[in-house]
């Protein structure tokens, strides 16, 4: 198993992505630590459970630095966090012209500052275990622009981007790698909210040379790799997986 003895916290562990990571982490024999608001993280939780695998649910906004605290201090225990996945994060609902101030700051709350606050609380106990790999899910957007995106996602998505290089670069010696994820269109229920009308559906399929949208278990894939001790000559780096998106 690729993350026996590892325990790990993922962020946005309820559903989609999160989830993703979840069941598979777990598989590999990590004990998983889900954070999220939606209630739906200890259904994934006792299914991890229940398949034999170890998993618990904690309540956590990742905007709150208390939150952060409390789930590393209560759920993951005094030097004992190995893997942090930062992947919680919301899309907004206001494009273009129509972008506000508001808008702006609740987006950048959860996709930029959750990242860092995640970050933050988890480098004192990664320095305490020996070391630890963070995964920030970022985005294709924030490598590449689009008139359909609302700007601060690939703002912030872009500075997640930057955020893992700094860390990178800061923690490396003291054997903390940073690593970001860039999931192109993905298949998850958050996505559904924007792709349900057709047309919309057809661009995506358009912009993506595999031709269709991934789903959360190919991006889970690529960040157990990241997670586990096989990259661990890997830190800073960029792993794309948008099925051919910012190739063109």
């Amino acid at each position: 198993m690729r993350l026996q003895g590892k325990v790990a916290l993922i962020s946005g562990g309820a559903r989609g992505i999160g989830a993703a990571h979840a069941r598979l982490f777990a598989k590999e024999g990590a004990e998983v630590v889900i954070g999220d608001l939606l209630d739906e993280g200890n259904m994934v939780a006792a299914e991890i459970q229940q398949a034999g695998g170890k998993a618990r649910f904690v309540r956590l906004d990742v905007s709150n630095e208390d939150d952060w605290r409390r789930a590393i201090a209560e759920a993951v225990g005094p030097g004992r966090l190995n893997v942090l996945v930062n992947n919680a994060g919301i899309s907004g609902s206001q494009w273009g012209d129509s972008l506000t101030p508001e808008a702006w700051d609740a987006i950048m709350e959860v996709n930029v500052t959750g990242v860092f606050l995640g970050t933050r609380a988890a480098v004192g106990e990664m320095l305490k275990a020996g070391g630890g790999s963070i995964i920030n899910i970022s985005s294709q957007m924030g490598i590449v622009g689009s008139g359909a995106t609302h700007p601060a996602y690939n703002a912030s998505k872009g500075a997640v981007r930057s955020l893992t290089k700094a860390v990178a670069m800061q923690y490396a010696r003291q054997g903390i790698r940073c690593n970001s994820v860039h999931p192109g269109p993905i298949d998850t229920p958050m996505a559904d909210a924007i792709y349900h009308d057709p047309k919309k559906l057809e661009w995506v399929h358009s912009m993506v040379p595999l031709g269709r949208r991934g789903n959360p278990e190919e991006v889970a894939a690529g960040s157990l790799y990241l997670a586990s001790d096989e990259s661990s000559y890997v830190t800073g780096a960029e792993l794309v997986i948008d099925g051919g998106w910012v190739a063109q």
